[in-house]
């Protein structure tokens, strides 16, 4: 219970920071109608109203996780790490098929589904990305 209090105030803290950051953000000559401060303002907006739920109405009883799980946190923020530097030299479909093949595995240890899900993903994300929004991400290095 006391734990959800800090927490949510550490979420209330870091969204006013990014907040306070938002309005920095200067407006362009010709910017679209929306604006270019819109989505930092709404992100910042839901982060605030989600730190204060989670002070005013925290859990009964908190279950901490086990030692094994904080290994698997740890493993899947190293391969996210790693797909952020092996994006560029790379490309695109070779490291996100091994950081999907690598969460997926975390999530349901069978390694066929995992090999099968990781491949699938990062090819559909590749089509996505690429195809429908337009982002020219190399497939490969």
């Amino acid at each position: 219970m006391k734990a959800d209090r800090i927490f949510g105030l550490g979420v209330i803290l870091i969204a006013s920071f990014y907040l306070y950051h938002a309005t920095l953000i200067p407006t362009g000559f010709l910017s679209d109608p929306v604006g270019s401060r819109t989505f930092p303002y709404i992100v910042a907006g839901v982060s605030l109203l989600c730190g204060a739920l989670i002070i005013i109405f925290p859990d009964k009883i908190t279950d901490w996780p086990h030692l094994k799980v904080y290994g698997k946190i740890g493993i899947a923020l190293l391969a996210m790490y790693l797909f952020a530097k092996t994006l560029r030299p790379y490309g695109f479909i070779i490291p996100s098929a091994v950081v999907a093949i690598i969460l997926s595995y975390l999530i349901s240890p069978n390694i066929k589904n995992a090999i099968i899900t990781g491949l699938s993903l990062s090819i559909g994300l590749f089509l996505v990305l690429n195809y429908g929004l337009g982002l020219g991400l190399f497939a490969f290095g």
